[in-house]
């Protein structure tokens, strides 16, 4: 069979390209002797253009993906857990899945465990929802025989990334919508108030403020180019989008979420965060170092902290104490590096690791809400400062005029 594959080479470069096999297993036994950390593997179309159906499936929202996954791992938990064959566990939790398309990933999925292929590896043509470091838990459960654990702590994960999600989200909530309501009565004001106005100005006939001025000629631009402005805005946001997944913008976009007042804090103990939680899971899960080291890599979003992971797989490489790696402190906290140190010296990494990521989640929970408190009072004295400054310009016109008439 004719598989498609990318996978990570010993230097750190993502391969991609295709490989003929009798079945998945020898595909990574294959590559694994080449040197490749295989992190996905499909089948390839019968004209060898790439994955087949399901891979081409449609990606869904993170968020969306992360509470399907958390539900099916606990599903699939419980019912392995009390025995139940893993092809009828699958059959269970595609009864209970309501949601067509991860019901149709969930049966993809079942169809080839029934033929035989590892649940790990069927879970393959389903990266959109099944992630490598899932795959890489799900597969060491397998060959340990302790599937249920696993299945168990990819729920925990899966579930803790949305409570942090959650968090997140439920903090911007009300700041967008003031900021949308606010956007919302500026724009009525420039399209339909200020037009009103244009008439009286004209009949006036005395030199309009400056300030008045320019808002008159936005307004004429907002409901006479209105295409245009669309079209600029649209046009600007699509480059930005294409300009950052080059590797420069990338470069540029994780240095200044790095380097932004208050958000760069925030972007640090996240991600600090979360490579505490994969390190101390993975560890915990009996994977190999390099292979644990590597996966993090692959899960962070930010080259900087790619760069330290494969710093720190170099010095494990060459016998070196991996927290090395993580001393620096524009990327992780001190007492992050203290303690992954003090855990290399006692043998206990994973639990150390745990540890500090749950401290780690509690006091950003307290820092967003902190946050968000002081958010929502300056983004509504700054829409006010903006709508009073339009309001007055609108009637300054008429002041002059008052007192123009009361001066004769």
């Amino acid at each position: 069979m004719r598989l498609a594959y990318r996978a990570w080479d010993n230097a750190g470069k993502l391969v991609a390209d295709v490989i003929d096999a009798g079945d998945f297993s020898e595909a990574r036994e294959s590559l694994r002797r080449q040197g490749l950390h295989v992190t996905e593997l499909s089948e390839t179309s019968s004209r060898g253009g790439g994955p087949s159906g399901p891979a081409r499936r449609k990606r869904v929202g993170r968020g969306t993906r992360l509470k399907q996954l958390s539900s099916f791992c606990k599903q699939l938990y419980v019912l392995v857990k009390t025995g139940t064959p893993i092809v009828q566990a699958l059959e269970a939790a595609e009864r209970q899945t309501r949601e067509a398309t991860f019901k149709g990933v969930i049966s993809d999925v079942r169809a080839k465990v029934e033929e035989g292929v590892p649940l790990s590896e069927a879970m393959t043509t389903h990266t959109e929802y099944f992630d490598v470091v899932t795959r890489s838990l799900v597969a060491a459960g397998e060959s340990a025989g302790k599937l249920p654990m696993m299945l168990e702590r990819v729920g925990a994960l899966a579930r803790k990334q949305v409570q942090v999600r959650g968090n997140i989200v439920g903090a911007m909530i009300y700041p967008s919508l003031l900021i949308s309501v606010a956007m919302g009565v500026l724009m009525l004001m420039m399209t339909f108030v200020l037009p009103r106005f244009a008439g009286l100005f004209e009949q006036l006939d005395t030199p309009l403020p400056s300030a008045t001025a320019m808002l008159m000629d936005i307004s004429f631009v907002l409901r006479n180019y209105w295409w245009a402005v669309i079209g600029g805005i649209a046009g600007v946001i699509g480059g930005f989008v294409m300009w950052q997944k080059t590797p420069h913008g990338k470069r540029v976009r994780d240095t200044a979420l790095l380097r932004l007042p208050l958000i760069g804090p925030m972007v640090r103990n996240f991600t600090t965060a979360k490579i505490a939680r994969l390190m101390g899971i993975l560890l915990d899960s009996f994977l190999p170092l390099l292979d644990v080291l590597q996966l993090v890599k692959q899960a962070c979003n930010n080259m900087h902290y790619e760069t330290m992971m494969a710093r720190a797989e170099k010095a494990v490489t060459h016998g070196e104490p991996m927290s090395s790696a993580f001393s620096d402190e524009r990327l992780i906290n001190s007492s992050v590096y203290e303690a992954l140190r003090n855990g290399e010296q006692s043998g206990q990494i994973a639990p150390l690791m745990l540890t500090v990521a749950d401290f780690m989640d509690e006091e950003n929970e307290t820092v967003v809400r902190s946050l968000t408190s002081i958010l929502e009072p300056v983004i509504l004295i700054l829409l006010g400062l903006v709508i009073g400054f339009v309001a007055i310009s609108m009637f300054l016109p008429l002041f002059d005029l008052t007192a123009s008439a009361g001066q004769s």
